[in-house]
């Protein structure tokens, strides 16, 4: 056990799922500040609340304290690893390969159509890929198609919010379209 991860390992910020979502984001880590408040995405910085309600996910502005509420968008959230860090940086590849087992499970059983990986550290350790484009990755994973998005962390400022919408909405989308055609 790393040195001063005892208290850290047991703070764990759950999931936001249930069966037959459209889509699931799936971080890479919960941030530690998000698992102390226990709500997802908690920071006034991350941008992914807005990100979702202009690219058109919600109907309005989801506060982090009600991301509960998300499921009622038919939308998701995990992560890929559980281990909550002051930065993802601080995670191995080793992490990543470990959880991504329990990662296809939840996948499995809950069965959304669409996985969201909120970054490219995850998928790319997840997967061994050395080099990952953003979007669709036309593959599956735990039965869902796969997608790779930019972080909205506010540490993230290769993106600004509206390449994070425009990136984001090419996901809802693609969402919409299949919807329309499984009726």
């Amino acid at each position: 056990m790393r040195p001063n991860s005892t208290r850290r390992s047991t703070l764990r910020l759950p999931d936001l799922l249930r069966k037959d979502l459209d889509v699931v984001f799936c971080g890479i880590n919960p941030g530690l500040s998000a698992a102390r408040a226990g709500h997802h995405f908690s920071s006034p910085n991350n941008r992914f609340w807005r990100v979702l309600y202009r690219a058109g996910f919600t109907p309005h502005l989801i506060r982090p304290e009600n991301d509960s509420t998300i499921l009622q968008f038919g939308c998701g959230l995990t992560a890929a690893v559980e281990r909550p860090t002051v930065s993802a940086s601080e995670l191995t590849s080793h992490e990543f390969r470990e959880a991504a087992g329990e990662l296809e499970r939840k996948l499995r059983r809950y069965r959304p159509r669409y996985l969201a990986f909120l970054g490219k550290p995850a998928f790319a350790a997840i997967f061994r890929k050395g080099s990952v484009n953003w979007g669709q990755q036309f593959m599956r994973f735990g039965g869902a198609e796969v997608w790779v998005l930019p972080n909205p962390s506010g540490l993230n400022r290769a993106f600004s919010l509206e390449e994070l919408v425009s990136t984001y909405r090419d996901l809802r989308t693609a969402s919409k379209r299949t919807h329309l055609e499984l009726r």
